[in-house]
Protein backbone atom coordinates (compact mmCIF):
# COMPACT_ATOMS: atom_id res chain seq x y z
CA UNK A 1 0.00 0.00 0.00
CA UNK A 2 2.71 2.21 0.46
CA UNK A 3 4.41 2.19 -2.85
CA UNK A 4 1.37 2.45 -4.11
CA UNK A 5 -0.15 5.41 -2.22
CA UNK A 6 3.58 6.70 -3.12
CA UNK A 7 3.03 6.23 -7.22
CA UNK A 8 -0.55 7.81 -6.77
CA UNK A 9 1.02 11.08 -5.23
CA UNK A 10 3.71 11.54 -7.62
CA UNK A 11 1.10 10.87 -10.85
CA UNK A 12 -1.34 13.06 -9.19
CA UNK A 13 -0.51 15.18 -6.65
CA UNK A 14 3.31 15.99 -7.30
CA UNK A 15 2.77 19.25 -5.80
CA UNK A 16 1.93 18.02 -2.35
CA UNK A 17 5.25 17.27 -1.80
CA UNK A 18 6.90 21.01 -1.14
CA UNK A 19 3.28 22.26 0.45
CA UNK A 20 2.42 23.36 3.64
CA UNK A 21 -0.21 20.38 4.32
CA UNK A 22 -2.71 20.04 7.46
CA UNK A 23 -4.27 16.39 8.28
CA UNK A 24 -7.82 16.12 9.19
CA UNK A 25 -7.86 13.16 11.76
CA UNK A 26 -10.72 11.85 13.63
CA UNK A 27 -8.55 9.27 15.56
CA UNK A 28 -10.23 6.19 13.27
CA UNK A 29 -8.51 3.93 11.39
CA UNK A 30 -8.69 5.72 8.11
CA UNK A 31 -6.87 8.62 8.95
CA UNK A 32 -4.34 7.15 11.24
CA UNK A 33 -3.59 5.07 8.74
CA UNK A 34 -2.80 8.06 6.07
CA UNK A 35 -0.44 9.89 9.19
CA UNK A 36 1.54 6.71 9.00
CA UNK A 37 1.71 6.68 5.36
CA UNK A 38 2.69 9.92 5.13
CA UNK A 39 5.36 10.06 7.81
CA UNK A 40 6.73 6.84 5.99
CA UNK A 41 7.00 9.07 2.76
CA UNK A 42 8.62 11.81 4.84
CA UNK A 43 5.78 14.43 3.71
CA UNK A 44 5.75 16.98 6.73
CA UNK A 45 2.18 17.33 7.84
CA UNK A 46 0.71 19.19 10.81
CA UNK A 47 -2.82 17.89 12.06
CA UNK A 48 -6.38 19.09 13.11
CA UNK A 49 -9.26 17.09 15.39
CA UNK A 50 -13.05 18.47 15.45
CA UNK A 51 -14.60 17.17 18.60
CA UNK A 52 -18.64 17.46 17.51
CA UNK A 53 -19.22 16.53 21.00
CA UNK A 54 -21.87 13.87 19.94
CA UNK A 55 -20.59 10.76 21.99
CA UNK A 56 -20.71 12.19 25.17
CA UNK A 57 -17.43 11.29 27.16
CA UNK A 58 -16.17 8.68 24.26
CA UNK A 59 -15.81 12.48 22.21
CA UNK A 60 -13.49 13.52 24.84
CA UNK A 61 -11.32 10.31 24.69
CA UNK A 62 -11.26 10.36 20.74
CA UNK A 63 -9.73 14.08 21.71
CA UNK A 64 -7.23 12.74 23.79
CA UNK A 65 -6.12 10.30 21.96
CA UNK A 66 -5.46 12.60 19.35
CA UNK A 67 -3.74 15.34 21.81
CA UNK A 68 -1.55 12.34 23.20
CA UNK A 69 -0.34 10.73 19.77
CA UNK A 70 0.62 14.85 18.42
CA UNK A 71 2.58 15.25 21.55
CA UNK A 72 4.85 11.69 21.47
CA UNK A 73 5.49 12.27 17.87
CA UNK A 74 6.06 16.21 18.23
CA UNK A 75 3.52 16.87 15.73
CA UNK A 76 1.95 20.30 15.61
CA UNK A 77 -2.22 19.91 16.40
CA UNK A 78 -5.10 21.88 15.80
CA UNK A 79 -7.81 21.18 18.11
CA UNK A 80 -11.54 22.73 18.66
CA UNK A 81 -15.05 21.47 19.81
CA UNK A 82 -18.54 22.34 18.09
CA UNK A 83 -21.82 22.30 19.13
CA UNK A 84 -23.08 20.23 17.11
CA UNK A 85 -26.58 19.33 17.96
CA UNK A 86 -26.96 22.96 18.53
CA UNK A 87 -26.16 24.25 15.52
CA UNK A 88 -28.10 21.48 14.14
CA UNK A 89 -31.04 22.89 15.92
CA UNK A 90 -30.78 26.68 14.87
CA UNK A 91 -30.20 25.75 11.17
CA UNK A 92 -32.77 23.36 11.07
CA UNK A 93 -30.00 20.63 9.75
CA UNK A 94 -29.48 16.97 9.81
CA UNK A 95 -27.07 16.31 12.36
CA UNK A 96 -24.16 15.22 9.89
CA UNK A 97 -24.66 18.00 7.48
CA UNK A 98 -24.31 20.50 10.52
CA UNK A 99 -21.32 18.31 11.33
CA UNK A 100 -20.13 18.59 7.70
CA UNK A 101 -20.83 22.52 7.71
CA UNK A 102 -18.73 23.22 10.84
CA UNK A 103 -15.79 21.56 9.59
CA UNK A 104 -15.14 22.47 6.49
CA UNK A 105 -15.78 26.03 7.82
CA UNK A 106 -13.09 25.20 10.08
CA UNK A 107 -10.63 24.15 7.68
CA UNK A 108 -10.77 26.74 5.69
CA UNK A 109 -10.38 29.06 8.49
CA UNK A 110 -7.28 27.76 9.28
CA UNK A 111 -6.00 27.36 5.67
CA UNK A 112 -6.58 30.84 5.81
CA UNK A 113 -5.40 31.92 8.70
CA UNK A 114 -2.38 29.56 9.10
CA UNK A 115 -0.91 29.91 5.76
CA UNK A 116 -1.81 26.10 5.11
CA UNK A 117 -1.38 24.95 0.99
CA UNK A 118 -4.06 22.04 1.24
CA UNK A 119 -6.10 20.22 3.77
CA UNK A 120 -5.89 16.26 3.93
CA UNK A 121 -8.64 14.19 4.65
CA UNK A 122 -8.87 9.91 4.84
CA UNK A 123 -11.69 9.42 2.39
CA UNK A 124 -11.50 6.02 0.63
CA UNK A 125 -13.01 3.89 -1.82
CA UNK A 126 -15.36 2.57 0.21
CA UNK A 127 -16.55 5.86 1.40
CA UNK A 128 -16.83 7.09 -2.60
CA UNK A 129 -19.15 3.77 -3.35
CA UNK A 130 -21.53 4.64 0.22
CA UNK A 131 -22.01 8.32 -1.30
CA UNK A 132 -22.71 6.93 -4.84
CA UNK A 133 -25.31 5.31 -3.62
CA UNK A 134 -26.46 7.58 -0.84
CA UNK A 135 -26.82 10.29 -3.89
CA UNK A 136 -28.63 7.49 -6.34
CA UNK A 137 -31.03 6.49 -3.67
CA UNK A 138 -32.13 10.39 -3.01
CA UNK A 139 -32.07 10.88 -6.84
CA UNK A 140 -29.32 12.91 -9.20
CA UNK A 141 -27.77 14.21 -12.00
CA UNK A 142 -24.66 12.75 -13.57
CA UNK A 143 -22.56 14.92 -10.87
CA UNK A 144 -23.68 12.70 -8.25
CA UNK A 145 -22.64 9.56 -9.52
CA UNK A 146 -19.23 10.39 -9.99
CA UNK A 147 -18.30 10.25 -6.35
CA UNK A 148 -16.12 12.06 -3.87
CA UNK A 149 -13.51 14.32 -5.92
CA UNK A 150 -9.83 13.66 -5.30
CA UNK A 151 -9.64 17.26 -4.99
CA UNK A 152 -11.86 19.70 -4.53
CA UNK A 153 -10.16 23.13 -4.51
CA UNK A 154 -7.62 22.98 -1.44
CA UNK A 155 -9.30 19.60 0.05
CA UNK A 156 -7.24 16.57 -1.20
CA UNK A 157 -8.19 13.08 -0.25
CA UNK A 158 -4.90 10.67 -1.37
CA UNK A 159 -6.72 7.55 -0.15
CA UNK A 160 -9.56 7.27 -2.90
CA UNK A 161 -7.77 4.70 -4.80
CA UNK A 162 -7.60 2.48 -2.00
CA UNK A 163 -10.20 0.19 -0.09
CA UNK A 164 -10.98 -0.58 3.74
CA UNK A 165 -9.82 -3.84 3.61
CA UNK A 166 -6.52 -2.32 2.36
CA UNK A 167 -6.38 0.19 5.11
CA UNK A 168 -7.29 -2.75 7.83
CA UNK A 169 -4.39 -4.90 6.57
CA UNK A 170 -2.32 -1.87 7.05
CA UNK A 171 -3.02 -0.82 10.30
CA UNK A 172 -2.59 -4.57 11.29
CA UNK A 173 0.56 -5.07 9.34
CA UNK A 174 2.50 -2.26 10.64
CA UNK A 175 0.78 -1.88 14.32
CA UNK A 176 -1.13 0.86 14.08
CA UNK A 177 -3.41 2.16 16.93
CA UNK A 178 -6.81 4.05 16.21
CA UNK A 179 -10.29 4.51 18.34
CA UNK A 180 -13.30 2.66 17.21
CA UNK A 181 -16.35 4.98 16.58
CA UNK A 182 -18.79 3.79 18.45
CA UNK A 183 -21.67 4.78 15.88
CA UNK A 184 -20.16 3.60 13.32
CA UNK A 185 -21.90 0.25 14.45
CA UNK A 186 -25.36 1.85 14.06
CA UNK A 187 -27.92 2.07 11.89
CA UNK A 188 -29.35 5.19 12.41
CA UNK A 189 -27.82 6.72 9.53
CA UNK A 190 -28.69 6.05 5.73
CA UNK A 191 -24.75 5.72 5.20
CA UNK A 192 -24.37 2.68 7.94
CA UNK A 193 -27.09 0.81 6.77
CA UNK A 194 -25.32 1.02 3.46
CA UNK A 195 -22.13 0.17 4.75
CA UNK A 196 -23.65 -2.55 6.90
CA UNK A 197 -25.89 -4.13 4.77
CA UNK A 198 -26.58 -2.99 1.37
CA UNK A 199 -22.73 -3.09 0.22
CA UNK A 200 -21.86 -6.46 1.60
CA UNK A 201 -24.26 -7.53 -0.57
CA UNK A 202 -22.92 -6.24 -3.82
CA UNK A 203 -19.70 -7.31 -2.79
CA UNK A 204 -20.93 -11.49 -2.22
CA UNK A 205 -22.85 -10.87 -5.77
CA UNK A 206 -19.51 -9.60 -7.37
CA UNK A 207 -16.57 -10.59 -6.08
CA UNK A 208 -14.72 -7.89 -8.33
CA UNK A 209 -17.38 -5.48 -7.52
CA UNK A 210 -14.73 -3.05 -5.84
CA UNK A 211 -12.70 -3.19 -8.90
CA UNK A 212 -16.09 -3.01 -11.27
CA UNK A 213 -17.49 0.38 -9.50
CA UNK A 214 -13.88 1.88 -9.96
CA UNK A 215 -13.79 1.11 -13.54
CA UNK A 216 -17.48 2.82 -13.52
CA UNK A 217 -16.60 5.64 -12.02
CA UNK A 218 -13.54 6.50 -14.46
CA UNK A 219 -16.33 6.32 -16.97
CA UNK A 220 -18.58 8.42 -15.51
CA UNK A 221 -16.06 10.93 -14.79
CA UNK A 222 -14.71 11.08 -18.80
CA UNK A 223 -18.97 11.33 -19.77
CA UNK A 224 -19.00 14.36 -17.11
CA UNK A 225 -16.29 16.24 -18.60
CA UNK A 226 -18.13 15.83 -22.29
CA UNK A 227 -21.30 17.01 -21.07
CA UNK A 228 -19.56 20.07 -19.21
CA UNK A 229 -17.23 20.64 -21.97
CA UNK A 230 -20.75 20.95 -24.40
CA UNK A 231 -22.50 22.88 -21.42
CA UNK A 232 -20.03 25.60 -22.06
CA UNK A 233 -20.23 25.90 -25.37
CA UNK A 234 -24.04 26.39 -25.48
CA UNK A 235 -23.89 28.57 -23.18
CA UNK A 236 -21.80 31.02 -24.69
CA UNK A 237 -24.70 30.73 -27.14
CA UNK A 238 -27.89 30.85 -25.20
CA UNK A 239 -26.76 33.08 -22.23
CA UNK A 240 -25.97 36.91 -22.06
CA UNK A 241 -24.16 37.88 -18.27
CA UNK A 242 -24.20 41.03 -16.84
CA UNK A 243 -23.38 42.15 -13.15
CA UNK A 244 -25.88 40.40 -10.91
CA UNK A 245 -28.09 38.57 -13.61
CA UNK A 246 -27.86 36.03 -15.99
CA UNK A 247 -30.05 36.01 -19.35
CA UNK A 248 -31.09 32.77 -21.30
CA UNK A 249 -32.88 33.19 -24.80
CA UNK A 250 -35.79 30.95 -25.15
CA UNK A 251 -35.93 31.04 -29.41
CA UNK A 252 -32.11 29.76 -28.52
CA UNK A 253 -32.88 27.67 -26.19
CA UNK A 254 -35.94 25.61 -27.27
CA UNK A 255 -33.81 24.60 -30.77
CA UNK A 256 -31.84 22.62 -28.61
CA UNK A 257 -33.65 18.89 -28.72
CA UNK A 258 -32.54 18.40 -24.77
CA UNK A 259 -32.78 21.44 -23.27
CA UNK A 260 -33.76 20.82 -19.89
CA UNK A 261 -30.75 18.95 -19.73
CA UNK A 262 -28.75 22.04 -19.75
CA UNK A 263 -30.86 23.99 -17.76
CA UNK A 264 -30.20 21.15 -15.54
CA UNK A 265 -26.53 21.65 -15.98
CA UNK A 266 -26.58 25.74 -15.86
CA UNK A 267 -28.59 25.67 -13.05
CA UNK A 268 -28.05 23.37 -10.36
CA UNK A 269 -24.91 24.66 -8.65
CA UNK A 270 -27.58 27.93 -7.76
CA UNK A 271 -29.55 25.95 -5.29
CA UNK A 272 -32.60 24.94 -7.54
CA UNK A 273 -34.46 21.20 -6.74
CA UNK A 274 -38.06 22.20 -8.32
CA UNK A 275 -36.77 20.69 -11.87
CA UNK A 276 -40.37 20.09 -12.93
CA UNK A 277 -41.26 23.66 -12.49
CA UNK A 278 -37.86 24.80 -14.06
CA UNK A 279 -38.95 22.80 -16.94
CA UNK A 280 -42.80 24.11 -17.09
CA UNK A 281 -41.36 27.76 -17.03
CA UNK A 282 -40.14 27.74 -20.73
CA UNK A 283 -44.06 27.40 -21.69
CA UNK A 284 -45.39 29.77 -19.06
CA UNK A 285 -46.51 32.94 -19.27
CA UNK A 286 -44.52 36.02 -18.12
CA UNK A 287 -43.68 36.67 -14.52
CA UNK A 288 -43.72 33.23 -13.48
CA UNK A 289 -41.39 32.04 -11.05
CA UNK A 290 -39.16 29.42 -9.22
CA UNK A 291 -37.09 29.81 -6.09
CA UNK A 292 -34.04 28.48 -5.03
CA UNK A 293 -32.83 29.85 -1.61
CA UNK A 294 -30.59 32.55 -2.67
CA UNK A 295 -31.83 32.88 -6.23
CA UNK A 296 -34.69 33.16 -8.40
CA UNK A 297 -35.27 32.35 -11.89
CA UNK A 298 -38.31 34.25 -13.54
CA UNK A 299 -40.02 34.09 -17.34
CA UNK A 300 -39.86 37.59 -18.88
CA UNK A 301 -41.88 37.04 -22.58
CA UNK A 302 -38.55 35.43 -24.56
CA UNK A 303 -36.39 35.22 -21.75
CA UNK A 304 -35.39 33.12 -18.71
CA UNK A 305 -33.79 35.62 -16.03
CA UNK A 306 -31.53 34.48 -13.26
CA UNK A 307 -30.68 37.19 -10.32
CA UNK A 308 -29.82 36.75 -7.12
CA UNK A 309 -32.78 37.48 -4.27
CA UNK A 310 -32.57 40.74 -2.53
CA UNK A 311 -32.81 40.44 1.26
CA UNK A 312 -35.44 42.73 2.39
CA UNK A 313 -34.56 46.31 3.33
CA UNK A 314 -35.86 49.38 4.82
CA UNK A 315 -37.00 51.58 2.05
CA UNK A 316 -34.34 53.65 0.88
CA UNK A 317 -34.39 56.71 0.11
CA UNK A 318 -31.68 59.75 -0.65
CA UNK A 319 -31.89 63.82 -0.29
CA UNK A 320 -30.53 65.95 -3.02
CA UNK A 321 -29.94 69.24 -1.96
CA UNK A 322 -29.62 72.09 -4.40
CA UNK A 323 -26.28 72.71 -6.10
CA UNK A 324 -24.89 69.40 -5.63
CA UNK A 325 -22.99 68.81 -9.06
CA UNK A 326 -22.83 64.61 -8.44
CA UNK A 327 -24.55 61.60 -6.88
CA UNK A 328 -22.59 58.27 -6.57
CA UNK A 329 -25.42 56.30 -4.59
CA UNK A 330 -27.76 54.49 -5.51
CA UNK A 331 -26.84 55.96 -8.70
CA UNK A 332 -25.04 57.89 -10.53
CA UNK A 333 -26.55 61.24 -11.08
CA UNK A 334 -25.00 64.37 -12.53
CA UNK A 335 -26.47 67.25 -12.31
CA UNK A 336 -25.74 71.15 -13.92
CA UNK A 337 -27.03 74.32 -15.22
CA UNK A 338 -26.90 75.06 -18.85
CA UNK A 339 -28.10 77.34 -21.48
CA UNK A 340 -29.88 75.47 -23.60
CA UNK A 341 -31.44 71.94 -24.38
CA UNK A 342 -29.46 69.73 -26.61
CA UNK A 343 -29.23 65.94 -26.41
CA UNK A 344 -32.54 65.17 -24.59
CA UNK A 345 -33.09 61.60 -24.20
CA UNK A 346 -34.67 58.79 -21.54
CA UNK A 347 -31.09 59.18 -19.57
CA UNK A 348 -30.63 62.77 -20.25
CA UNK A 349 -33.85 65.58 -19.28
CA UNK A 350 -33.63 69.02 -18.55
CA UNK A 351 -35.71 71.02 -16.22
CA UNK A 352 -37.33 74.25 -14.80
CA UNK A 353 -35.33 74.26 -11.72
CA UNK A 354 -37.01 77.35 -10.62
CA UNK A 355 -40.02 74.71 -10.33
CA UNK A 356 -37.89 72.29 -7.63
CA UNK A 357 -38.59 72.22 -4.63
CA UNK A 358 -35.38 71.00 -2.61
CA UNK A 359 -34.02 68.18 -1.46
CA UNK A 360 -35.41 66.54 -4.56
CA UNK A 361 -36.02 62.97 -2.94
CA UNK A 362 -34.53 59.55 -4.80
CA UNK A 363 -36.61 56.07 -4.28
CA UNK A 364 -37.61 53.02 -5.58
CA UNK A 365 -40.81 53.26 -6.89
CA UNK A 366 -43.83 52.19 -5.58
CA UNK A 367 -47.75 50.54 -6.63
CA UNK A 368 -50.18 53.53 -6.87
CA UNK A 369 -47.56 56.53 -7.86
CA UNK A 370 -48.27 58.26 -10.57
CA UNK A 371 -46.98 61.47 -13.09
CA UNK A 372 -47.43 62.87 -15.93
CA UNK A 373 -45.73 61.92 -18.79
CA UNK A 374 -43.17 64.91 -20.58
CA UNK A 375 -45.44 65.02 -24.16
CA UNK A 376 -48.92 64.11 -22.87
CA UNK A 377 -50.21 67.77 -22.27
CA UNK A 378 -50.99 67.00 -18.41
CA UNK A 379 -52.46 63.62 -18.73
CA UNK A 380 -52.01 61.43 -15.63
CA UNK A 381 -50.30 57.97 -15.47
CA UNK A 382 -49.91 55.09 -13.13
CA UNK A 383 -46.30 54.30 -13.29
CA UNK A 384 -47.50 50.44 -12.90
CA UNK A 385 -49.07 51.32 -16.78
CA UNK A 386 -46.12 52.82 -18.04
CA UNK A 387 -43.90 49.92 -17.30
CA UNK A 388 -46.75 47.19 -19.00
CA UNK A 389 -46.08 49.89 -21.84
CA UNK A 390 -42.46 49.66 -21.72
CA UNK A 391 -42.42 46.05 -21.59
CA UNK A 392 -40.29 46.02 -18.30
CA UNK A 393 -39.25 43.01 -16.77
CA UNK A 394 -40.39 42.18 -13.10
CA UNK A 395 -36.85 42.99 -12.55
CA UNK A 396 -36.27 46.08 -14.35
CA UNK A 397 -39.51 47.49 -12.14
CA UNK A 398 -38.17 46.14 -8.92
CA UNK A 399 -34.71 48.25 -9.67
CA UNK A 400 -36.82 51.10 -11.33
CA UNK A 401 -35.78 54.31 -9.24
CA UNK A 402 -37.99 57.59 -8.64
CA UNK A 403 -36.86 61.82 -8.71
CA UNK A 404 -39.40 63.67 -6.64
CA UNK A 405 -39.71 67.40 -6.06
CA UNK A 406 -42.33 67.43 -3.36
CA UNK A 407 -44.95 65.57 -3.90
CA UNK A 408 -44.76 65.47 -7.64
CA UNK A 409 -42.13 63.42 -9.45
CA UNK A 410 -39.88 64.87 -11.82
CA UNK A 411 -38.24 61.84 -13.16
CA UNK A 412 -38.73 58.15 -13.58
CA UNK A 413 -35.22 57.63 -13.94
CA UNK A 414 -34.11 56.32 -17.17
CA UNK A 415 -37.47 55.96 -18.84
CA UNK A 416 -39.62 58.88 -18.73
CA UNK A 417 -39.60 62.71 -17.52
CA UNK A 418 -42.64 64.52 -16.01
CA UNK A 419 -44.35 67.10 -18.15
CA UNK A 420 -44.76 69.41 -15.54
CA UNK A 421 -40.53 70.05 -15.01
CA UNK A 422 -40.48 70.72 -19.05
CA UNK A 423 -38.43 73.88 -20.07
CA UNK A 424 -40.18 76.40 -22.27
CA UNK A 425 -39.10 79.56 -23.69
CA UNK A 426 -39.78 81.44 -20.04
CA UNK A 427 -37.29 79.47 -18.32
CA UNK A 428 -34.53 81.64 -16.56
CA UNK A 429 -32.33 78.52 -15.48
CA UNK A 430 -32.59 75.32 -17.22
CA UNK A 431 -30.98 72.27 -14.97
CA UNK A 432 -29.82 69.02 -16.90
CA UNK A 433 -30.01 65.71 -15.14
CA UNK A 434 -28.10 63.25 -16.25
CA UNK A 435 -28.01 59.27 -15.53
CA UNK A 436 -24.59 58.37 -16.06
Amino acid sequence: MLEKLKIHLNQNFPFLENSKLLLAVSGGIDSMVLVHLLHQLNYSIDLCHCNFQLRGIESFDDQHFIQEYADANEIPLFLTQFDTEAFANDYKLSTQIAARELRYNWFYELLVNENYDYILTAHHADDNIETFLINLSRGTGLEGLVGIPAQNNKIIRPLLPFTRVEIEQYAKENTIQWREDSSNASDKYLRNKIRHHLVPLLKELNPQFMDSFQKTQSYLKESQELVDDASIMVYQQVAKEDEETIVFDLKQLLRLPNYKSYLYQWLHEFGFTAWEDIYGLVESQSGKQVFAPNYRLLKDREQLILSPILLEKEAQVYYIEKNVREVNIPLNLAFCKVDDISGASNSVIFVDEDQLVYPLVLKKWEEGDSFQPFGMNGKSKKLSKLFKDEKLSLLEKENCWVLWSGNQIVWVVGIRQDERFRTDNSTQNILKIALQ
